[in-house]
């Protein structure tokens, strides 16, 4: 995929919130059946809600519109905890399309701005964008980049495996493994057979829960 030629569509999901969809892949940022429901399943209550630490610090494999990191924020500063947010972008959205997403008037209109701090910080260095939440952007391929240590949650959301096989690999599952704290969760959207092999090989206690609609499981490992 060559930054320079990516296309990108904006599209509505079933939930009133945006996506974006990649016609030369055929596939979609989020799921259509709602991209605000998905994520906030997948990754906010089958990932940090399920983690009893004042203070975490996450890894994101996969920036894209900042839709991950937009509603972690705004658990933060609900609850009052400390967010280190490290995630990475091998391909980050031009200003064109970051300032066209609806989540910030969609979710959480006050924090609007806090939606585009997270498009506009610098990336390859800590930016606070709120009070109890530290963004670090990290640009280039999470097969080949030493990744951060000890995390405490890792949100994996690659595009899905039969579009992007290159990023389900046992060799990624380890690095997580590797540089997760003891007690840590990972969790994806996806739930083949597959890639909860690779899980269990890496080492993770690996289970199958409901997935967020339209998608009937997930998985959620946790680092033992």
């Amino acid at each position: 995929m060559n930054e320079n030629r990516i296309n990108r569509e904006l599209q509505l999901t079933a939930d009133g919130s945006h996506t974006l969809f990649l016609p030369d892949m055929d596939e979609h940022y989020h799921s259509v059946n709602g991209a605000v429901q998905e994520s906030r399943h997948v990754f906010i209550e089958a990932g940090l809600h399920h983690l009893e630490r004042e203070k975490v610090k996450v890894l994101e494999i996969g920036f894209g519109t900042g839709l991950n990191a937009f509603l972690t924020l705004l658990d933060a500063e609900a609850a009052g905890r400390e967010i280190y947010y490290y995630t990475v972008e091998r391909y980050p959205l031009d200003a064109g399309l970051t300032e066209a997403l609806n989540y910030g008037e969609l979710v959480c209109a006050e924090k609007k701005s806090c939606f585009h701090a997270l498009h506009l910080a610098e990336w390859g260095k800590p930016v606070r964008v709120s009070t109890h939440f530290v963004l670090h952007k990290l640009q280039g391929d999470s097969n080949k980049m030493e990744l951060p240590a000890e995390i405490d949650l890792a949100y994996f959301d690659a595009f899905a495996p039969d579009k992007q096989p290159e990023m389900w690999n046992q060799e990624i599952f380890d690095k997580l493994y590797a540089c997760m704290t003891t007690g840590g969760i990972l969790t994806t959207y996806c739930a083949k057979g597959a890639v909860r092999r690779m899980m269990k090989e890496a080492g993770y206690a690996v289970e199958r829960i409901p997935g967020p609609p339209g998608k009937r499981e997930m998985l959620r490992a946790v680092k033992l």
